[in-house]
């Protein structure tokens, strides 16, 4: 089978390129060559017809044109009816998948070597490297992947600060970030029984099998379903000298045998996800916080205990019954032995936004269960 491509005319001859994307989205068709001329309201009106629009132009006037198209986008979104807090939910997800796709019709070639040969760009080639590998060819990607994928490159040398664990978790790109401190202080914070063995399962970056290590749990075992996320765990781990005393495996949920603590952090949101980084935020029909509740019998030893971390937000949102955590753990044959809750740090939301209240009334909660 051969890898997707995207084809355009230049001069009156057929270019063919290799087509570059980490989320599978499809190449655009036909593609456009244009440039410092083109307006955002044409270019708007262009990517709405399904075409790609690969830029020759200046590279900071091509990042000029993305937001001037954000901005047209985000005045024709349909604010005009008052919708319940779920359904209102759902339309703005569909606003940020619309503009997604159009922002995502600007294109750039890259050449051999990931060289983006536009004025007055930035050398992306170690960027792209990490996220693509290797390449010989020229290729075409969307120039807001490319914005992403250089941002990441930024986050994975620099890091992230985490003040529990005294040290920087440098993520990876489509790795969740763990930016909120919240779900990691709980984590920090709560009782630790007396365990020779732990999981994290979906570890992500590492973060939680890090933080546990550092509170002298002896070993952990991490596991994630994504091949990025179990190199990522993996490095961070290393990184801090936990490498003797961690195992990270790419599997869905549980490890073989049993461990006296299980902790999991499921992605917060009932619903699809429409990229590798939306997959640590939703979960398809809540599918990951169901299998984990009940697995937990198979994998917890006589005396061991479990730390589910999960936001109330769907609850206030009408996306999940309030009774479905309490629900899963009494058919598990489980109990809940306490609720450790933290309220979220306040962060500027738009002032447009009707669900702005519920959202300032989220708490995240640390379920510590047992049998």
């Amino acid at each position: 089978m051969h890898p997707p491509s995207v084809s355009w005319r230049e001069g009156g001859v057929l270019r063919r390129a290799r087509w570059l994307t980490a989320d599978g989205r499809r190449p655009p068709a036909p593609v456009h060559v244009v440039g410092d001329d083109l307006s955002a309201d044409r270019a708007c009106r262009l990517a709405a017809d399904g075409a790609g629009l690969l830029w020759w132009g200046d590279h900071h006037n091509a990042r000029t044109l993305l937001d001037a198209m954000a901005r047209r986008i985000d005045r024709a979104a349909d604010r005009r009816r008052q919708l319940p807090p779920a359904a209102e939910f759902h339309r703005q997800r569909q606003h940020r998948a619309r503009r997604a796709h159009l922002l995502g019709a600007v294109l750039v070639e890259l050449g051999a070597g990931h060289l983006l040969d536009l004025p007055r760009a930035p050398d992306v080639a170690a960027a792209c490297r990490e996220v693509y590998g290797p390449s010989d060819t020229s290729a075409v990607l969307a120039l807001r992947e490319l914005i992403g994928v250089q941002s990441a490159h930024e986050w994975r040398r620099t890091g992230i600060p985490v003040p529990a664990l005294g040290a920087r978790i440098h993520p990876h790109h489509g790795v969740f970030a763990p930016t909120r401190t919240d779900y990691v202080d709980l984590v920090a914070q709560a009782p630790l029984p007396p365990a020779r063995r732990a999981f994290d399962i979906g570890t992500g970056t590492g973060v939680l099998a890090a933080l546990l290590l550092h509170r002298g749990v002896p070993t952990v075992v991490a596991t994630d379903i994504e091949a990025r996320a179990v190199a990522c765990a993996r490095e961070n781990l290393d990184r801090m000298g936990f490498a003797e005393r961690s195992t990270v495996l790419q599997r869905s949920l549980f490890p073989p045998g049993r461990a006296d603590l299980v902790v999991c952090n499921p992605p917060w949101m009932p619903g699809p996800p429409a990229s590798a980084l939306e997959a640590g935020i939703y979960d398809r029909r809540g599918a990951m916080l169901s299998a984990f509740v009940r697995g937990l019998p198979d994998h917890l030893t006589q005396r061991g205990e479990a730390w589910l971390v999960v936001s109330d937000l769907p609850e206030l949102l009408g996306l999940r019954d309030p009774a479905t955590v309490p629900a899963l753990v009494s058919a598990a044959g489980l109990v809940v032995l306490d609720r450790l809750t933290a309220r979220p740090a306040t962060r500027a939301r738009p002032d447009d936004d009707p669900l702005a209240g519920l959202r300032g009334r989220e708490t995240v909660a640390l379920w510590r269960l047992g049998r």
